[in-house]
């Protein structure tokens, strides 16, 4: 495709990668050695990060484990950041550190764009953040969209991707008058009780989800990533149980494509949901506004009932969340006392802080700055140099590590924590996988660590985004901090 606006040049071997990593847990566990790793916590995190260790202990008397947020975890301790600018973010001991979290996703055009700011900042000089009654900026974030993503007609805008996630299961069903939902197994469509089935690894089933009854998941079933066979063995069984009312799809594959599926899958996926009558919902919350200005189903021309939208939305700002679609679709879903023209049934959805003006407008003009500067094309370009320099250096070292990327969307899988599967057919397998994922995932957070310590952030050690804010001098000095890594890395003996 050569890019063309686009995040991708050319979109990855499927299966090539899979066979990788299927290698990759068939292997020893190659981690930061002990040694190093002590190196690492007793000069950098010991001597360089005093701080930020001192206000966690304190947080913790405050705090369940001291963060307000998932992905601010990190050993041996989380970093307190209190500056984020472009490309870089800056802790309260000094240091700063190449930005390759980006808030889990959001900030594609890089971290606190003036561009966007000076606009935020104007509307707080005059409205404020919320007054609960229409704004201006919620028609044009709406509108913006309705013009970039060619699926959707209408949309509304919502708190969470989470909040978007569980209003499009009530959309489905009273749209198609069916009751199940299938969801990609090992995907992550937040955390509402009944769509928390089948997450991180395909085959968990509620296995992750403690708090949630399983009485919950009656209606919920996975179908394995990029198995069109196993999706429609699914929608079969679901004829007999009340139909199926959606399928949700992670676009490019499982937790952001840690498990790449094929564009064939795909386009199969939406050609089954269409024979068995159910909604195809595109989950876009990762790569909507990061693939391309269309999303990752303009590039793989896909015309989904739904999509759910977070992160980008709201340029990094609070309320970052919304879903939109066909009209047919969002009929469902209007809004308040709204009781014009056809008579259907509401789906029940609220949220006072959704579409917020301060989410709205920030929205809207990260919007325009993503088709203004060519964001997703730029980003996509420094996540290929990214990548290609990875597999450069896993090479170089005769690591087993696997790099791969989605555009912007970057995967260094070391342990492959992610990629096991639970078979509930063969339940003695069962301790084995729980076993294996529970000591691969303790590297990921020391490898992560090792990362940090050479002033990279990462999620979880294992998933890179880049943003329009990189260079190609800045990658290569990622490039130069991983190679320190590498060089410290050996076999583990666990």
């Amino acid at each position: 495709m050569a890019y063309n606006g686009f995040a991708i040049d050319k979109y990855l071997n499927a299966a090539e990668v899979t066979r990788q990593l299927d290698e990759l847990i068939k292997k020893p566990v190659y981690s930061v050695r002990p040694d190093k790793l002590k190196m690492y916590e007793e000069e950098y995190f010991e001597k360089k990060c005093s701080k930020s260790k001192a206000m966690i202990t304190e947080a913790k008397k405050v705090i369940p484990g001291g963060v307000q947020h998932n992905l601010a975890f990190n050993y041996p301790f989380p970093i307190v950041i209190e500056k984020a600018e472009g490309a870089r973010l800056y802790d309260i001991d000094g240091n700063w550190y190449y930005d390759l979290l980006q808030a889990g996703g959001p900030t594609i055009l890089g971290s606190n764009m003036p561009e966007v700011r000076e606009k935020v900042i104007e509307l707080l000089n005059t409205c404020g953040p919320s007054t609960g009654l229409f704004h201006e900026y919620e028609y044009k974030l709406a509108k913006k969209i309705t013009e970039m993503v060619p699926s959707v007609q209408k949309f509304r805008m919502l708190g969470s991707g989470t909040e978007a996630c569980m209003v499009a299961a009530r959309i489905a069903r009273l749209k198609t008058k069916k009751k199940n939902i299938l969801k990609m197994g090992g995907a992550y469509h937040g955390w509402s009780d009944q769509l928390a089935y089948g997450i991180r690894v395909p085959g968990t089933k509620g296995l992750m989800s403690k708090g949630v009854p399983n009485f919950v998941f009656k209606h919920t079933n996975e179908f394995f990533p990029g198995d069109l066979d196993d999706l429609e063995r699914k929608l079969k069984m679901n004829e007999l149980t009340g139909g199926t009312a959606a399928i949700y799809i992670e676009p490019v594959g499982p937790e952001s494509g840690t498990r790449p599926v094929s564009k064939k899958f795909i386009k199969g996926a939406e050609w089954l949901a269409h024979k068995y009558g159910a909604l195809l919902v595109f989950d876009e919350v990762v790569t909507g506004f990061r693939i391309g200005p269309g999303g990752a189903q303009s590039y793989f021309g896909v015309d989904p009932d739904l999509t759910i939208f977070g992160k980008i939305i709201a340029g990094g700002y609070p309320g970052a969340g919304g879903v939109g679609g066909h009209e047919d679709c969002m009929a469902y879903l209007g809004a308040g006392l709204d009781s014009s023209g056809k008579k259907v049934s509401k789906a029940m959805c609220g949220g006072t802080l959704a579409a917020t003006p301060i989410s709205c407008v920030a929205g809207y003009y990260t919007l325009c700055e993503i088709e203004r500067t060519n964001a997703c094309e730029k980003a996509g370009r420094m996540g290929d140099r990214l990548t290609k320099g990875l597999q450069k250096l896993i090479k170089k070292y005769d690591l087993p590590f696997v790099a791969f990327n989605q555009g912007s969307i970057c995967h260094l899988d070391s342990v492959g924590t992610m990629h096991f599967i639970v078979d509930w057919s063969k339940p003695w397998t069962i301790p084995h996988v729980l076993k294996e994922t529970g000591i691969r995932q303790k590297e990921m957070e020391h490898i992560g660590a090792a990362y940090m310590a050479e002033g990279i952030v990462t999620l979880a050690g294992s998933r890179l985004y880049t943003s329009a804010a990189y260079t190609e001098e800045m990658i290569d000095d990622v490039l130069s901090r991983f190679d320190r890594v590498f060089a410290n890395c050996g076999r583990i003996d666990v």
